[in-house]
């Protein structure tokens, strides 16, 4: 347990008069200046990867994996690939872009060596300064036939249909009567339409091709993610530091924020950057804070402002990625005075962290790594304090399959990435207890992959 008299007598506190961090809450104060001992205790795992000196994936990555995309989808016979998921997109095009209402579609040749951009006019400098042959573009969301005005044509005319107008596009391409590859399930109306347009042509589903290359990283990927999950870990150690400086003069929300800001510099500093598209891309830093009885719930939906106070459990949690890459990192903690009941809790949430960690090796399935948890959470007996299953896949778009789920079958694979999400739940007592982290599947257990501990000398805190 580590106590607040402590922390402070043995850190260096510079603060400024408020002690706010000014750029949150828009005072003219510096932000507070908090050097503690934290960091000291985060682990150090020879282990883990070596973190990435890149920010994000080169070009030449991404088109070494759709040259391993147009091999599978090959073994199908299909000629094009059509991607519009916005994740399948940034995964192998490298594109990252906003995802609206507005249809974009990126299309690959198999036997050739190009890259078909449709998409709206507002990203057309995007997509024009990074990997593309071609682009075409409509100019927005519903477009006109004919309504160009960046280009002095300004129509009122019939609504363009744009699934239609990316059939057109193929059909010109000399796809009309080829196998097209799509990651998508196409609905009933689009088939139709599909058949309207190019009637010998034949539409296959890849989305599960490609879903399952995005499931099982490169060491590339693996790389990028442990430099995001390195400084996510010293992202913890200051929010720590500032929980025991500030104790119960502080709220939630101003320990998230202020994690959040320090985060924020702390990985901008090393980001290379000149302001224009492409670089500085996919990154988040996404730091919350919630204590009192809002730990009481897997997903609260209260806005978090409360003062700790001593008995609360707390918690910070978040997301931090660079370059698309990265993960959650959540620590549950307890300010002192805390129960038996508590203390319990607490200790089969951590024991099933590690019961992951030890499970989680290449050839089980979710369902068994998932029944070993559940399992013993059962034997412990806190049946009545599990709300979900233990975890879910990790991938740039948060939530991924396979799901450490009783019901799911999936064979886990060296590269697969999960969250560790054991947590369990007292409503009647007004506190939780949520863990997680981001597991790397490899061939003889799980690599937990920040750098925070698991110890009550790092969550258990007496403010």
């Amino acid at each position: 347990m580590t106590t607040r008299r402590t922390f402070v007598k043995n850190m260096a506190l510079g603060m400024a008069a408020a002690g706010l961090a000014s750029k949150a809450f828009g005072l003219n104060q510096p932000a507070p200046q908090i050097k503690g001992e934290s960091e000291k205790l985060l682990v150090k795992n020879p282990e883990l990867p070596q973190p990435a000196t890149f920010d994000r994936l080169p070009l030449s990555w991404y088109k070494a994996t759709v040259k391993r995309l147009k091999e599978r989808v090959g073994e199908k016979g299909v000629k094009a690939i059509v991607l519009q998921n916005p994740w399948n997109i940034i995964y192998f095009t490298g594109l990252f872009h906003s995802s609206t209402e507005r249809p974009f579609y990126a299309v690959f040749p198999v036997d050739e060596d190009a890259l078909y951009w449709y998409h709206p006019g507002l990203d057309r400098d995007l997509v024009t300064t990074w990997w593309s042959t071609e682009n075409e573009y409509y100019f927005d969301f519903f477009h006109a036939e004919g309504g160009h005005p960046e280009q002095g044509k300004v129509a009122t005319g019939k609504t363009v249909d744009l699934f239609v107008w990316l059939l057109e596009g193929l059909k010109k391409r000399g796809f009309a009567d080829k196998v097209i590859g799509i990651d998508t399930e196409l609905p009933p109306s689009k088939l139709q339409k599909a058949k309207n347009t190019l009637p010998q042509a034949r539409f296959e589903d890849i989305s599960d091709i490609c879903l399952k290359m995005r499931m099982v990283k490169t060491p590339e990927e693996i790389a990028l993610t442990q430099r995001a999950m390195n400084y996510f870990s010293r992202i913890h150690a200051f929010a720590r530091d500032y929980i025991l400086a500030k104790g119960t003069d502080a709220t939630d929300f101003e320990v998230g924020e202020a994690a959040r800001e320090y985060g924020t510099n702390l990985i901008m500093q090393d980001i290379k950057r000149d302001g224009r598209p492409h670089t500085a891309v996919g990154i988040a830093v996404n730091v919350s804070c919630r204590t009192g009885v809002a730990t009481a719930y897997p997903h609260p939906n209260q806005f978090f402002h409360k003062k700790i106070e001593r008995g609360d459990a707390l918690q910070v949690s978040g997301v931090v990625r660079i370059g698309g890459y990265g993960g959650e990192l959540y620590r549950y903690y307890q300010i002192a005075p805390w129960d038996a009941h508590r203390e319990k809790l607490w200790e089969v949430v951590t024991e099933c962290v590690h019961i992951q960690e030890r499970e989680s090796k290449a050839g089980r399935t979710c369902a068994e790594v998932a029944a070993k948890i559940h399992q013993y959470q059962v034997k412990m007996g806190v049946a009545k304090y599990i709300y979900h299953r233990p975890a879910h896949g990790e991938g740039m778009e948060g939530h991924q399959a396979p799901w450490l789920a009783l019901g799911d079958p999936a064979v886990l694979e060296e590269g697969m990435m999960f969250s560790v999400e054991p947590g369990l739940y007292d409503p009647e007592k007004g506190f939780g207890y949520n863990p997680s982290d981001n597991l790397l599947v490899t061939k003889k257990k799980g690599l937990l992959m920040s750098l925070v501990p698991y110890t009550k000398e790092w969550m258990f805190l007496k403010l």
